[in-house]
């Protein structure tokens, strides 16, 4: 058997935290992603309630969050992350940095998957006399579920990249092994058992949004 040059105790406690920020980090970025996308689609020129002010706004705000590199974004909101969970490193404070860098990402995602609905929906929920609320929540979300599904997945495969950054403030995972106990002692073996790990996440998170999605098209 190859040596790895750490324990199985450690290589399970990696996968763990890798797990953990990516699962929480993206749930809370996809409640406030959805929350951005919509108010971007309703509040555009063409939207259900067009407000200029609001759409410039959020649209300037999520167009400069993406411009950031996430190393960079990382150190940047050190002070916010400190305030936020008390410390500045660790898995838990590695949340902060990820939420913000996922919440644009995927909220610019979203807002394609929901121009992508035909238009026509909207004069059918308003002959149906539905609400805005009820156009959102029975018309427009459903119609554009099989997209968000699609969109969640990339999403999380591109959190699962930012984790391994995750690792300048010590917030461990399966990136942070190969990059302390991989190549800073040279150590081959281990990261390529990290890189395949990593591949087998990846394959399993497309596999499952591709089932998804092709579940909510009644394929």
């Amino acid at each position: 058997m190859i040596n790895l040059g750490v324990s199985p105790e450690q290589l399970v406690l990696s996968a763990e935290q890798t797990l953990y920020m990516v699962f929480v980090a993206l749930a809370i970025g996809t409640v406030l992603a959805l929350l951005i996308a919509v108010t971007l689609v309703v509040s555009r020129q063409q939207g259900l309630i067009p407000n200029r002010r609001i759409y410039v706004l959020l649209n300037s705000l999520v167009n400069t969050i993406r411009s950031v590199p996430f190393i960079i974004l990382l150190v940047f909101i050190l002070p916010l992350t400190k305030l936020i969970v008390g410390t500045r490193i660790g898995t838990t404070a590695a949340l902060v940095p990820l939420v913000v860098f996922i919440t644009p990402y995927l909220a610019r995602l979203f807002e394609n998957s929901f121009l992508e609905v035909n238009p026509g929906i909207f004069e059918t929920a308003k002959s149906m006399g539905a609400s805005y609320w009820e156009t959102i929540w029975y018309f427009l979300l459903p119609e554009a579920k099989a997209s968000l599904i699609l969109s969640v997945t990339t999403g999380t495969i591109g959190l699962l990249g930012a984790t391994a950054m995750a690792g300048a403030i010590g917030a461990g995972g399966v990136g942070d092994l190969a990059l302390t106990y991989g190549y800073e002692r040279m150590n081959f073996p281990l990261m390529l058992f990290t890189v395949i790990v990593l591949v087998v996440f990846v394959q399993l998170i497309q596999s499952a949004g591709n089932f998804f999605a092709a579940k909510a098209r009644g394929h």
